[in-house]
């Protein structure tokens, strides 16, 4: 019996669900569709003339950057046939330092052999020198030490082969001599 009264209670209409599966309810659209065309009117209207603005900016940008980079790029290619201009002289400078070079080498060279050979030169004159002292100086020293051997050796001899009868006479003879001629 309840089930009867269910059925036959007029069709009350559930306010969550939509009497169709796609689309909503008609004033939704009205609403929603008048509420949109404010919204993108009003965004046309502020939103609009600053995305321009700022559009025109990142144009501006770019097109400067662009210009920067042409600038750059000819300054880069001037510098480069600078480079390779002086690249030859580059070339004959790398020559001219290369023969400097070398003629500072050989006149060290002659320098240095210049001093040597009177460096050379000194040292035999002084080794010459030395020797000649040293010569002269063992030369007195054998000298000297032939006269004291052969006055040993003449004393010695003197006094083996003379007797005091003979020397005696010798000394007088002497002094006689020398007293003559004073």
């Amino acid at each position: 019996m309840i089930g009867h009264l269910i059925a036959a209670a007029p069709h009350e209409e559930d306010p969550s669900q939509t009497h169709h599966w796609l689309w909503p309810e008609g004033y939704e659209i009205l609403f929603g569709g008048l509420a949109s065309l404010m919204i993108f009117a009003l965004l046309w209207w502020k939103a609009g003339p600053l995305l321009k603005k700022g559009m025109a900016a990142r144009t501006q940008r770019i097109q400067d950057e662009l210009d920067g980079a042409a600038g750059a790029l000819s300054s880069a290619e001037a510098e480069a046939s600078k480079i390779r201009e002086a690249k030859g002289d580059i070339e004959a400078e790398r020559q001219r330092m290369l023969a400097d070079a070398d003629a500072q080498a050989e006149a060290l060279l002659t320098d240095g052999r210049a001093r040597l050979d009177a460096e050379v030169a000194d040292l035999d004159a002084k080794a010459d020198a030395d020797i000649v002292s040293a010569s002269s100086r063992v030369s007195d020293e054998l000298r000297g030490e032939i006269g004291r051997m052969a006055a040993a050796a003449a004393e010695r001899v003197v006094r083996s082969t003379l007797d005091d009868d003979t020397q005696q006479r010798l000394i007088e003879d002497y002094i006689a001599r020398v007293g003559a001629s004073a």
